[in-house]
């Protein structure tokens, strides 16, 4: 299992590097990291940057859920974002419930106690390769969108916070009540 860094470490800051073969040192990676998602806890994770676990390099994995298949990115590129009115454009399981989400707090494992609201695109076209080296071009939508525009701004060097302050949004501390309850608090800046 690999160590997850915290914030300042400079590799966190530094525009990640591209992959130029992936061999079994990008495999065993790629497994690592698997390895180290299923362990984050307090809070449990949904995503995890190569640069996270102070690896320079242009990779991330995702799952919406801890249940949820495994989704490896290598080399990615945003190529268009889209709002909601263009989800209808999507491939639909017609046997999957639409889930209403309310606004929700993003955190980072590199970031820990901290949160705000970002406001991220509905949806995400993304080309990158898999963990075979196929080359992919997809369309993602709602939280694994979300998931996604989250780790790719690792891949640029960029935190969460940048982006809620951008946005004017409160950042929060999470702490503990005396109930062992999670509260969160406005960071003042």
């Amino acid at each position: 299992m690999l160590k997850i860094i915290q914030a300042p470490n400079p590799v966190l800051s530094q525009k990640a590097k591209a992959v130029t073969r992936i061999d079994k040192i990008v495999t065993h990676l790629l497994q690592q990291m698997e390895e180290t998602l299923d362990h984050a806890s307090d809070p449990e994770g949904v995503g995890l940057a190569a640069p996270q676990v102070e690896k320079s390099l242009q990779i991330f994995i995702i799952r919406e859920s801890p249940h949820a298949p495994l989704l490896t990115f290598i080399n990615p590129k945003i190529e268009e974002f889209f709002d909601k009115s263009e989800e209808k454009q999507l491939e639909k399981d017609p046997k999957k419930k639409k889930k209403k989400r309310d606004v929700q707090l993003e955190g980072c494992l590199s970031l820990k106690d901290v949160w705000g609201v970002v406001k991220r695109n509905f949806g995400v076209t993304l080309s990158y390769q898999d963990e075979t080296g196929q080359k992919q071009t997809k369309k993602f939508s709602g939280f694994l969108a979300t998931i996604i525009q989250h780790e790719y701004d690792h891949l640029q060097g960029t935190l969460f916070p940048k982006r809620v302050l951008e946005q004017n949004s409160p950042l929060y501390h999470s702490v503990k009540n005396t109930k062992g309850e999670t509260e969160f608090e406005e960071i003042k800046l």
